[in-house]
């Protein structure tokens, strides 16, 4: 998989195919889109699968056949729910009516032209911007370096410490002088939803949700933290399970 950093002035997009003239075609196709950076790019379906843990995209360029696993192995595998947007990539036109099936935004047949292209875009941004947070779209955090700026949407939970809420992101932690009954009515509403009484989870985070032999209920986040889900919260928290809270928020 290759990947490289970049400031994205909105969007994240993953480029996956396994012909490499075509993912220069598609970064060609959307170097004009402004709001649009690419965060990487992948060969397959296995790579595409780690790179939407990692690279969290926005939109993903799927090709529809892929050495090992294909663009419809990888949405099965992640369920349609987990995804980001995506919109298929592919040479021939027969798969289209199961490409929608899937939940695609589009469906695009190389060679792609730029007007065809351009459409797509418009399409993807439209629901993009109706899905995005209002005004709680980042949390900013003071650190001895200055401050940090962390989009709720790489938030994986935070759990309550003492008078400050600590926010889990990227394998990191920052203190917010809130608490998290404060923080709960300011992004609840954003795809969080509380765990128990000293977790507050992102859903769009959630691996999966287990059930032991007791009845113990944990959720598993896609970082690896597993948080227990209490016996008081569990009705509610499955419900916004259920409900998939704002997944690209």
């Amino acid at each position: 998989m290759k990947s490289e950093k970049t400031d994205a002035p909105h969007w994240r997009v993953l480029i996956a195919d396994d012909e490499p003239a075509a993912r220069r075609g598609v970064r060609q196709l959307l170097a004009r889109h402004g709001s649009f950076a690419v965060a990487g790019e992948c060969r397959n379906g296995t790579e595409v699968l780690k790179a939407l843990d990692t690279l969290r995209p926005d939109v993903v360029f799927l090709d529809i056949q892929m050495p090992g696993l294909g663009g419809f192995d990888v949405i099965a595998r992640r369920t349609p729910e987990r995804m980001p947007l995506v919109v298929f990539l592919t040479a021939y036109d027969e798969h289209a009516l199961k490409a929608f099936d899937a939940e695609a935004v589009d469906y695009l047949v190389k060679p792609v032209s730029q007007t065809r292209f351009d459409a797509a875009v418009r399409r993807v941004t439209r629901l993009l911007k109706s899905r995005a947070p209002a005004a709680s779209a980042r949390l900013v955090v003071s650190t001895p370096r200055g401050a940090v700026v962390i989009p709720l949407r790489e938030i994986d939970w935070i759990e309550a410490a003492d008078n400050y809420a600590r926010i889990w992101t990227n394998g990191q932690s920052y203190l917010l002088r809130e608490s998290l009954d404060e923080l709960e009515r300011t992004i609840g509403a954003h795809g969080f939803a509380r765990a128990h009484r000293r977790a507050l989870v992102r859903l769009g985070s959630v691996r999966r949700l287990t059930t032991s032999a007791d009845g113990e209920r944990t959720v598993e986040l896609e970082s690896g933290a597993k948080i227990s889900v209490s016996r008081r919260r569990r009705a509610a928290f499955g419900r916004a399970l259920e409900g998939g809270g704002d997944r690209r928020g």
